[in-house]
Parts: structure tokens; sequence; C-alpha cells
């Protein structure tokens, strides 16, 4: 070959590997993930659920975020401070649009705030504890709170700003009501002010999203993703196979007897933690008759002995060997390691001990036991229908025959949180990461004004905690504010309010080209996630 030919090739060669690179970063990136369930709704207020609360924190955004390492930071608000003892003045960021092209105001604030306590509302936990929202202008508001609440910017972190007047055109202005089955615009659409937005929903089959190129703060964060197609897929195999097929390029959860498989595939891995999620299980203790039971005229949750008695029926380490193959870890109170108040020495579950659960069943009235009906998720939580199907026999062995019904999460959610349950399964992650979140959403006494309670869907009820719930909430002193959570978290554990049963561990499985950032909290945000 001469030398011009040669060259000329050569040329040819960098001129194609040179189109080659500079072509790459035009081309668009699309994630595709899956998980065991769907997202229930668009509406960031109409559900509680950290699924949703995860994947609409794309679209949508708090005032106050949590960044890589769950501490506080600044993303709709730029700056904070108490101004007095019930008062916070909150500096919101300008030049934020929603993908509208709206501007984002404090008039929006007011309004979502407004949306957040109204009627069907699920996140009136974060919104509890305070009494206003002043406009100072359009970029400065004052939160002012019932009472001093220290923990106000912790609360807020997973309270979503939506837009005022798209809301009223849309006729969004009231949150879906997931207990009524209700629906309006919000639950299809969404309009929020995070670094990508919606473009296609389809309930049930997948749900895209596209970048927001026009996102406030691009500079800050760390994505090639152009395109997200999220598809929900409730057979665990089915998603594995997905998974190693290529159709997807994460998943989650990882089955934990599949994870050693991911592990091996050379193309594949498998990232772990532990989750600050509770897994428990909640007994109706309001009614006098339960809904759903053969014992009539009368409530057996009401009697501590058979909650006991339920509670040291359950064999722990056999459902975190045999059900969550070690991917668990059992506990005695319902917050985790790593929530602000969790207390090591009070971690001592009551023993598994299926003798004393006859006999306390036996002095309660039951000495040939009783039905119960039992609600479970089939697609929320780590082998949850897994986890109730192995109470089953376990609750069978002391005399007491449960009805299992297993359900998608969609249905599920609707038939617990409207409180038609007898005794279910759940699990919580405290969206602040302090006690009193559990203590005011889970355990305290119900009550629909104010939000307390919200998910205490068993109506579990002692004044001395609801007092202590209320003081730990403005109190200042760490060391008091602990003594005080101890002490709550002790009647809780004494009255046998629910039964803790372990908190799961994360798994997460990916191709080798994926670098995302692990939450424990389970949240996985797609501006920290890329596709080399």
């Amino acid at each position: 070959m001469k030398l011009a030919q040669r060259l000329a090739r050569v040329a040819g060669l960098l001129g194609l590997a040179a189109a080659v690179l500079f072509s790459a970063p035009l081309a668009a990136k699309t994630f595709r993930f899956a998980n065991q369930g769907d997202v229930v709704s668009m509406d960031p207020h109409s559900l509680n659920e950290s699924f949703l609360l995860n994947f609409m924190g794309n679209v949508y955004e708090p005032l106050v975020g949590r960044g890589k390492n769950l501490e506080l930071i600044p993303l709709l608000a730029t700056d904070w401070k108490q101004t007095a003892p019930t008062v916070w003045r909150f500096n919101l960021r300008k030049g934020v649009q929603f993908h509208d092209g709206a501007p984002f105001t404090a008039d929006d604030v007011i309004f979502s705030y407004r949306r957040a306590q109204a009627d069907g509302s699920d996140v009136k936990t974060y919104v509890q504890e305070i009494a206003e929202i002043r406009k100072i202008n359009d970029h400065a508001i004052d939160i002012v709170t019932k009472a001093p609440f220290p923990i106000l910017p912790d609360v807020i972190s997973l309270w979503y700003m939506m837009s005022k007047d798209w809301s009223e055109k849309n006729r969004a202005v009231n949150p879906v009501d997931r207990r009524k089955g209700t629906e309006n615009t919000a639950s299809f659409k969404a309009n929020g002010t995070g670094p990508f937005r919606l473009r296609a929903r389809e309930p049930g089959v997948r749900t895209t999203l596209s970048r927001n190129f026009g996102y406030w703060g691009n500079a800050q964060i760390n994505t090639n993703i152009e395109e997200v197609v999220f598809t929900p897929i409730g057979n665990a195999a089915t998603r594995v196979a997905a998974l190693l097929s290529g159709e997807i390029d994460m998943m989650e959860p990882v089955p934990v007897q599949d994870i050693p498989r991911l592990r091996a595939n050379a193309n594949l891995k498998v990232m772990e933690g532990p989750e600050l999620r509770t897994i428990f299980l909640g007994m109706d203790q309001s009614r006098d008759e339960l809904l759903f039971s053969n014992v009539k005229g009368r409530n057996p949750f009401k009697d501590k002995r058979v909650r006991q008695a339920f509670y040291q029926a359950i064999d722990i380490n056999a459902i975190q060997r045999a059900v969550m193959r070690g991917a668990a870890t059992p506990t005695a109170l319902m917050i985790a390691p790593g929530i602000r108040g969790f207390a090591a020495d009070m971690n001592k579950r009551l023993p598994f001990d299926p003798e004393a659960a006859r006999r306390l069943l036996a002095e309660a009235g039951y000495p040939q036991g009783f039905e119960v009906g039992m609600d479970c998720p089939n697609d929320r939580y780590v082998n949850d229908e897994e986890i109730c199907k192995a109470i089953v026999p376990m609750l069978a062995r002391v005399g007491v025959k449960v009805n299992l019904t297993a359900q998608t999460r969609a249905t599920y959610f609707q038939k617990i949180l409207s409180r038609n349950t007898s005794f279910y399964l759940l699990g919580w992650t405290p969206g602040s990461y302090d006690s009193h979140n559990p203590l005011n959403a889970l355990m305290a006494t119900p009550d629909t004004k104010s939000g307390r309670g919200q998910f205490n869907l068993g109506s579990y009820s002692n004044k001395r905690l609801d007092d202590l719930t209320a003081q730990i909430a403005v109190e200042i002193d760490a060391k008091k504010r602990d003594a005080m959570i101890r002490e709550a978290m002790q009647i809780h554990s004494d009255d046998v309010g629910h039964i803790p049963l372990h908190q799961q561990a994360l798994a997460w499985g990916m191709k080798r080209n994926v670098e995302t950032v692990q939450l424990a909290d389970n949240f996985m945000f797609l501006k920290w996630t890329v596709l080399k």
C-alpha cells in the first residue's frame, strides 16, 4: 500500500473515531429499572409510602432535602433559621421554574401546605406541627409552628411543593384520597421543579420520565440519563430474568435467594446495605368486635395477653434464617439503629415460647384459640408475603387460625389505610430519621383533625405515650428528650402495642455500568445515577 493510501486510510479511521467520540455524548442515555410493584399515583401527597415518595422525588422537590449521607441540604429553600421559638424564616430559591415554565414562589409553598393538610392527604404528618405560613415576599416565608418545634427542617424533607396555578387549572387542588380510591389529574400527570419530568404514565405497565434540561440545579448534579423507563415486575423470577437478559439496567429488591447468583455474574453487581425500615405487625385494638374474626361480641386484641401471645408464638429467628436468608436483623423496637433516639440496651425481644403463648391465650379466655383475618402486601417489602405465610403456621401451633389475604400494594394500602383490617403487616422508615416520627405517626392515639396517629391503623392508645410524644416534639434539651423517647418506647413495648419483627436489608441488582448512591432509607435519586 502506498504511503498516500495508508495516510488516507488512517485519516479516515481517525475521522470515524472522532465522529464516534463527539457523537457519543449526544446520544440519549436511557435508564431502565424495575421494582416489584408500581408507583400507585403521581400525586406526591396521596400516599406516604417511601417508594412513591422516592420516585416522585425525581419530579417534585421539598424545601429541604437530603444529601448523600442523609444530611439536610437546601433545595427549594436556600437557607433557614429560627427567628423566634415558633417561627422559622425560609428564603426560597430564585429562578426556579416548574416544568410548565411557571416560576416557583411563596404562593406555591402556601398552597402546598394547605393541600398537604387537606382531607385525603396522606402526608399530614409532615405539616402537622405547622400553624400557618406567612408570605414575606415572593421568595421568603415564615413557617409558624404550634409550639417550639426544633426538628421542623428534618420533618418537612419529604413534603413536596406543587404549583398552585397548575393544580387549579387541572382540577387537582385536593389530594388524591387513596382510602376512597378517588383520582384526579394529579394521579396521572405531574408538574414539579425536579431534574426529571413525567413524560408518560401507564399504570401497572410503565412510567417514563425525561430529563429536565431547564432544572435549576443541573450544575450541581451528576447524571447522564436523559430518559427513564420504569416497569413494575411483580414476579421475582421474571424480574431477575429481565436483569440477566439485559432488558433492564437495575432492579430492586433482589430476592434474597438470588443475591449469590447475581453476584457471580461478571456483567452484574449487587449493592447491599442496612435499611432504616422496620417491619412490624399491627392489630385492631379499638373496635368492640373485630371485622374479620369468628369471635363475636368482643375484641381479643384489646387484651394485652393476646397480643403478647401472638408475639411469643412467632419464631423470628426462623423467619430470619429461612425466609430472609439472613438479610434481616430481628428487633424489639419500632425504630432501627441510625434513628435518633434508638437505645441498643432496650432492643431485646420477648422470647419465642409457644407454650407461654398458649397459656396467655387460655388466661385471656381463648383456650382453643380463635380465627382472625390477616392483610399483607405481596409486592411492597422484601419477601412480605413469605413472611406472612411463615407466621400463619406459627400461630396455628398455639390455636390461632389465620386467614391470610395477600394483595398488590395498590389494593392493600387502600384497604388498610381505611382501617378495614384486623391484623396486618406494615413497614416504616421515619422520614425525619428521628423517633418522634414513628411515635407520632404509628403509636400515638389517632386524631384525624391533627393527623396524629395517621398510620396507627389498629388504634393502639396510651395517654402517657401521647403526652410524651407531644413533649418530645418541643423539647430542646437532648438528654431530656432522649429520656422521654426511652420512656415512650418502653411504654409501647410493655403494652405490646405492635409486634416488631425486623429491619430488612437493602439489595439492589444492576449492570456493572450503573453507578448510583444507595441511601439507608432505600431512596435512589436519578440525579446521582450514571450509565458508564
